[in-house]
């Protein structure tokens, strides 16, 4: 992976010895500067990353530069060394822990492939019918809570302010999670032995799915290293822990909607980046298609609605990525502007087709999002293709079904 640029290292103080261990991982020049310089350093040097020392003095420089950095582009990865408080956005926190530099390379590694890819993004974008999504992608976040004991309702809500939360109250439940839907952050909390709490973090890194995944470990010292770049012991209140996760998280939501981008790019632009799912162009096509086909070739053809609140957005955004990842090679889906999710079966009869979607509606049943615990259980109708039926017929036939099981 070739490293455009240097690395800026921020501090009013000696660097501490660990810092001299990227040039031996290859992750150099490393060039200092102060705190009071700091912003104008970013634009002379134009590092690769920004790592900055939270000691002494840096309090009155420390949110005009992450300002400065999160202009920046392509994304510039802002790494925080022992932070005490409350951070950035975008500062990403790394607690030395004794000064175990393999860690400090690891997860400037994993910051600088984020700035790879979306590098690729951008320089990719013109090309295309297709462009980024807007706003914060730690808006559309989902992370994975595990915990039992009084901590779990608090850290709950301060993360349910900020993103979507799946919680699990035992590991069991957590691995059904980890399975079944794209996360950008586990935050493992007290309830749990140091036993099961290893189990765990050695299951997650010897799994690649994982292995980018930040994960928060809030209640156990950790005291052996695990491949996984982007874990973290943050103990302290819920709103200190969620703020601290928060950027680590929002860097796995960007390396997220990167990679469906780039997914998009390649697919010609039929692919929305945001769910993962067909557009709805792409979706009134190829649905058109698949029902010209199956009455051609009689073969069966089911589709399934899943129909949400309209006043709850982030649900249905939830379910198509669900979807996305969960649904056969052979079937498409598309998210709707009325809030509702269509999936296609192909060659699926009825019965079957009924029962996917019972299962597909049950992993959708358990994430809550925001401050109110919004459910986001779906209404679901599936119908199938007969004879006589045409695209529009069929899907017609399908919202009445959705509109009479809501009434």
């Amino acid at each position: 992976m070739s490293q455009a640029g240097p690395i800026l290292f921020v501090s009013n103080a000696e660097r501490p010895p660990y810092i001299a261990a990227l040039d031996e991982a290859r992750l150099f020049p490393v060039i200092d500067t102060d705190w009071a310089s700091a912003a104008r350093a970013v634009e002379q040097v134009q590092p690769a990353a920004v790592l900055a020392a939270m000691h002494a003095g840096h309090e009155p420089y420390l949110a005009p530069l992450a300002r400065k950095i999160a202009e920046q582009l392509p994304y510039l990865p802002f790494v925080a060394l022992d932070p005490a408080g409350m951070l950035p956005h975008n500062a990403l926190p790394f607690f030395a822990r004794g000064g175990n530099s393999d860690r400090l390379v690891a997860r400037l590694r994993a910051a600088l492939r984020v700035r790879t890819l979306h590098a690729t993004v951008l320089r990719r974008l013109p090309e295309a019918k297709v462009s980024l999504p807007d706003g914060d992608p730690a808006r559309d976040a989902t992370v994975l809570l595990i915990g039992r004991g009084a901590a779990y309702p608090a850290l709950s809500v301060a993360l349910g302010e900020r993103v979507g939360v799946v919680g699990a109250l035992s590991i069991e439940a957590a691995a059904k999670h980890l399975n079944t839907r794209d996360l950008d952050g586990v935050v493992l909390a007290e309830g749990f032995t140091a036993r099961v709490t290893d189990a765990f973090l050695t299951v997650l890194a010897e799994d690649t799915r994982f292995r980018s995944l930040p994960v928060v470990v809030t209640a156990h010292q950790l005291t052996q290293s695990y491949d996984l770049p982007n874990l973290e012991l943050i103990p302290g209140e819920p709103a200190k822990i969620a703020s601290n996760a928060l950027p680590l998280i929002r860097q796995h939501a960007m390396e997220a909607q990167a990679s469906r981008t780039l997914r998009s790019i390649d697919a010609g632009g039929w692919l929305d980046p945001r769910s993962g799912l067909l557009t709805v162009e792409a979706f009134a096509r190829d649905f058109a298609k698949a029902v010209e086909q199956a009455l051609a070739r009689g073969g069966g053809l089911s589709v399934a609605r899943f129909a949400f609140d309209p006043g709850n957005s982030r649900a249905q955004l939830d379910a198509a990525r669900i979807l996305s990842r969960l649904m056969r090679q052979m079937d498409f889906g598309v998210a709707q502007k009325d809030g509702s999710v269509i999936v296609v079966f192909a060659e699926t009869d009825f019965r079957t087709a009924h029962m996917i979607a019972r299962r597909l509606s049950a992993v959708m049943r358990h994430t809550s999002n925001g401050k109110h615990e919004m459910r986001s259980d779906p209404v679901v109708s599936v119908d199938s293709l007969s004879s006589s039926d045409t695209a529009r017929s069929l899907l017609a036939r399908l919202s009445a079904d959705a509109s009479r099981a809501a009434s």
